[in-house]
């Protein structure tokens, strides 16, 4: 059976991983001190724990609606930023700021990461499309070389400009730095997820191919360009405050569409519950883990995400 709007119970979840998220951490909350209104419980509450469920969440959303769109345009399901090139174009973009303009302040070096990025998601499909590969597992194995090429350009050009210290901080996921003043910049992906909400019918339509879109009236070009630009300001803006995190752009649509189908006008906000419930899950078990230390959520996302998609995988070929 479809579903029409997101299962109560998966809305429960993410209630209940909310409320976890917020009491769990290395110090301890006595919340019987928060009806002081002051006092460390409440500056541990407003100053960190807040903060971090608001940028796990809208992490969370972010990439598994830019899963969505990356998988529509390409017309693949096992695409996502991390296996289009994306998240690696994004880390050459900072480092190239970073060199060119030492001083680059949070948004320059945004600048410079969604520019990048948006570059090499426009050279992937250009690649794809030029290819024209039957099998679509190969798709996926192409953006995970263009990656490893991107990848490797940026760790040499980090090398040469002796900044390959700096490089490692978006190497990999962690939200143990994110507290209030350091973690705005997320908020980015709120208008971005919104856009793609109030395009989603248009973007269906680019799913079903650029012939059956032109033959309904849609400027194809002008959408898909647009999809590239969201999927490029959210992948920038995660990296730059919390850094690299896979899987979740592509599990959480390839779930949703075994149940929900493809019309994103429908689906957008399963997918972005699901999204944030997946995030806030891996990030509770990594603080869990090694208590009182943290396991760095890309490292949690990495292995629990690895084990959903082949869970999928067997799903869907059983």
């Amino acid at each position: 059976m479809r579903a029409s709007i997101p299962p109560v119970s998966l809305l429960g979840v993410f209630l209940v991983l909310c409320t976890l998220s917020l009491m769990t951490g290395a110090q301890q909350i006595q919340w019987a001190q928060l009806t002081s209104w002051s006092g460390e419980a409440w500056l541990t509450l407003t100053a960190s724990r807040v903060p971090r469920l608001i940028a796990l969440i809208l992490t969370g959303v972010g990439l598994s609606v830019c899963g969505v769109l990356i998988q529509h345009i390409v017309r693949n399901k096992f695409v996502e930023p991390a296996t289009s090139g994306g998240l690696d174009a994004a880390k050459l973009g900072i480092l190239i700021a970073l060199s060119l303009i030492p001083e680059a302040g949070t948004i320059s070096r945004m600048v410079f990461a969604i520019l990048f990025c948006f570059v090499a998601s426009v050279v992937f499909i250009a690649i794809v499309r030029h290819i024209q590969y039957k099998n679509s597992v190969l798709i996926p194995v192409i953006g995970l070389m263009y990656g490893g090429v991107l990848s490797a350009i940026a760790e040499f050009y980090a090398y040469q400009n002796n900044i390959l210290q700096s490089m490692q901080g978006w190497m990999l996921g962690d939200f143990s730095k994110v507290v209030e003043g350091n973690y705005e910049g997320i908020y980015l992906i709120l208008p971005a997820v919104v856009l793609t909400y109030l395009f989603a019918q248009r973007f269906t339509l680019v799913g079903m191919g650029e012939g059956i879109a032109t033959s309904l009236g849609l400027n194809y070009t002008a959408t898909v360009t647009l999809g590239l630009l969201l999927v490029a300001v959210t992948v920038s803006t995660t990296v730059i405050v919390v850094g690299a995190i896979p899987f979740v752009g592509l599990v959480i649509p390839n779930l949703v569409a075994l149940y929900c189908g493809d019309n994103l006008r429908r689906t957008l906000p399963i997918v972005a519950l699901g999204g944030a419930s997946l995030l806030l899950l891996c990030d509770i078990l990594g603080r869990l883990i090694n208590y009182p230390f943290e396991v760095p959520i890309g490292l949690m996302a990495g292995g629990i995400g690895g084990i959903l998609f082949l869970l999928v995988l067997f799903w869907r070929h059983p």
